[in-house]
């Protein structure tokens, strides 16, 4: 990744291909390495994928919320010139992308979720975080994954050292408050732009009747399950999703 990662005013972010844009918004403990197989596959089929480093950590504590997170998209989306993108978010990265687009509808032509919070209130984690307790964070890590051995000891470790700082510790708990405080289920019916749900049908955290009811509420979307599959289908399957995506994209002429 690193001879694609740029850094550019204030904007840090991946870029490889060309093409329609595709911007990636990873999640609240997820960096931009979760996306490897989706920003290595989609630049050979003719699309531009952008990663920007979203400033969870590093924005001040009245910005630590979905809506200040989405604005940032815009203005990241402004400042690379982009006409329309196509977004693509997990976990919290889906519900900034779903926010984005409630408020900057004609940016986005369209939409990508996949383990997204946004409808579901104990998303972030019911008894999360416990600082500390090495052997708690690893269960939490393993959790979110069907096959827990995607949980790398390097995965645990940063996860580990995020809770254990206690800014981060505190920006991970008003993130988290913000996301369910912006429950989307009033806004969803009236967002037409076409969508697409990728869930795991063994998630734990964002369970399988919550992309049944974006399913529902969303006006154009369309729902495509991975079996044997928790909550970031990016990383637990990546050529089932890459291929998911890419017919969709194709099915939708995006």
């Amino acid at each position: 990744m690193d001879k694609h990662y740029k850094k550019e005013g204030k904007y840090s972010y991946y870029e490889a291909g060309e093409g329609t844009p595709i911007v990636i918004l990873h999640g609240l403990m997820g960096g931009l390495s979760n996306f490897d197989a989706v920003a290595e596959y989609f630049p050979t089929k003719g699309y531009k994928v952008v990663i920007p480093d979203l400033p969870i950590y590093t924005q001040s504590i009245l910005k630590t919320n979905v809506k200040s997170f989405a604005k940032y998209v815009k203005d990241f989306i402004t400042f690379k010139g982009f006409d329309h993108v196509i977004l693509l978010g997990n976990s919290l990265g889906g519900h900034i992308a779903l926010y984005h687009t409630k408020l900057y509808p004609e940016k986005v032509a369209g939409l990508v979720i996949t383990g997204s919070s946004g409808l579901y209130e104990s998303a972030m984690g019911d008894s999360y975080p416990k600082r500390g307790d090495y052997e708690y964070i690893k269960k939490k890590a393993e959790d979110v994954f069907y096959d827990p051995a995607i949980a790398t000891p390097e995965l645990i470790d940063e996860v580990y050292a995020t809770v254990n700082d206690r800014i981060k510790l505190i920006k991970t708990l008003t993130i988290a408050k913000s996301a369910i405080r912006h429950n989307m289920a009033k806004d969803l019916p009236k967002m037409t732009t076409e969508t697409c749900i990728i869930w795991g049908k063994n998630d734990a955290v964002t369970p399988p009747n919550v992309a049944e009811e974006f399913d529902k509420l969303l006006p154009n979307s369309t729902l495509y399950w991975i079996d044997k599959c928790g909550h970031a289908a990016m990383m637990e399957h990546p050529q089932e999703f890459n291929k998911i995506l890419e017919e969709w994209l194709v099915k939708k002429n995006l």
